[in-house]
């Protein structure tokens, strides 16, 4: 990413991170994250105690951190812009606001067999299709005829800003040891390129797929959530989990309070509600998230030799979306033969 970003005059900035662990149980999860950091071939990596937790972020206090120096901070924004110049200099075309309703094969155009219908009747041919559909990804797979498990649930994510008279206060990138009991990762401190200092998120079920508040709901998306059975189990085994989720949404002294478990002097002065976002969290249906890739074709004969569904893409996708690119286009030449 610092290669393409540098090629394309993206800005960026090496700011660096620490993991932190602030009790004994988190510290004892820290060696095995850590050493799986440094299998992966993660340069820089450094376990640091108390003392150099503060030089390298003084108002931050932990018992031990993974440090890693070269990670950086872009706006993914202007990444995926430059990805779209970069698209169209080689000859693609980007259509925006095109609404998928319908897949269809023609047995008349043998060259772009494939015809794409949107709900305002535009259309687009192609010879291959690769979807990756995010928050709808499982309803384009269904068009095809792909089984509906996995399901994407909507879970969105609020943050707080610092003050920018605050904006001093953290240096870098600070997140918590994950908790293997919990399907989040936690709340963390997220510098910003425009020097911005995002706080949290939280993780709480959106009323709708592209519900970026309490006010935007969707019937149909409520209905098929509440009638989904893995929902109904990940919702039930983490009863107090997902209700302290949404206290701390709508409490902003909940929220700071467990970020005062890394930076104790923050205060709820120092904050105001921030952006948020939606993740669209694929689940099977016994309620446990799915982490890895899932591709599927559907079972349409001859749409399925042709096409290809990117139903789910492990985190953190925007930071590994060159690798993630490739190996989708591998996996696309293996399933159409290319």
């Amino acid at each position: 990413m610092y290669e393409y970003c540098d090629k394309n005059e993206v800005p960026y900035k090496r700011v660096g991170k620490l993991i932190v662990a602030v009790d004994e149980e988190e510290n004892s999860r820290l060696e095995g994250i850590f050493e799986r950091g440094l299998q992966n071939e993660v340069p820089g990596l450094k376990l640091v105690g108390p003392d150099e937790i503060r030089e390298i972020e003084p108002n931050c206090k932990g018992l031990r951190a993974i440090h890693s120096p070269y990670t950086g901070i872009v706006d993914y924004g202007e990444v995926t812009r430059s990805y779209a110049k970069t698209f169209a200099k080689a000859g693609g075309n980007i259509h925006l606001n095109f609404e998928v309703n319908d897949f269809k094969e023609s047995t008349e155009n043998q060259e772009y067999p494939i015809t794409i219908s949107s709900k305002d009747q535009q259309s687009i041919k192609c010879k291959y299709l690769i979807t990756c559909g995010g928050l709808h990804a499982d309803r384009l797979a269904a068009l095809t005829g792909c089984n509906p498990i996995p399901k994407v649930v909507p879970f969105r994510g609020e943050y707080l800003l610092l003050k920018p008279e605050k904006a001093d206060l953290i240096r870098g990138n600070i997140y918590p040891v994950p908790n293997p009991k919990f399907p989040f990762l936690g709340v963390h401190f997220t510098p910003r390129v425009n020097g911005e200092v995002w706080l949290g998120p939280n993780a709480v079920l959106a009323f709708k797929r592209e519900g970026y508040n309490y006010f935007q709901i969707s019937p149909r998306d409520m209905a098929e959530a509440v009638a989904f059975r893995g929902l109904r189990k990940l919702v039930l085994g983490n009863l107090n989990y997902a209700f302290s989720e949404f206290y701390r949404g709508i409490n902003i002294a909940a929220q700071v309070k467990t970020l005062q478990r890394f930076v104790p002097s923050l205060k709820v002065s120092d904050v105001t509600r921030g952006p948020a976002g939606v993740r669209a969290q694929a689940l099977d249906d016994e309620g446990r998230l799915v982490d890895d890739f899932v591709f599927d074709t559907g079972t349409a004969p001859k749409l399925g030799k042709r096409m290809l569904h990117v139903r789910n893409a492990p985190s953190p996708a925007a930071t590994s979306s060159l690798a993630i690119a490739k190996m989708v286009a591998d996996k696309a030449s293996e399933t159409f033969h290319l």
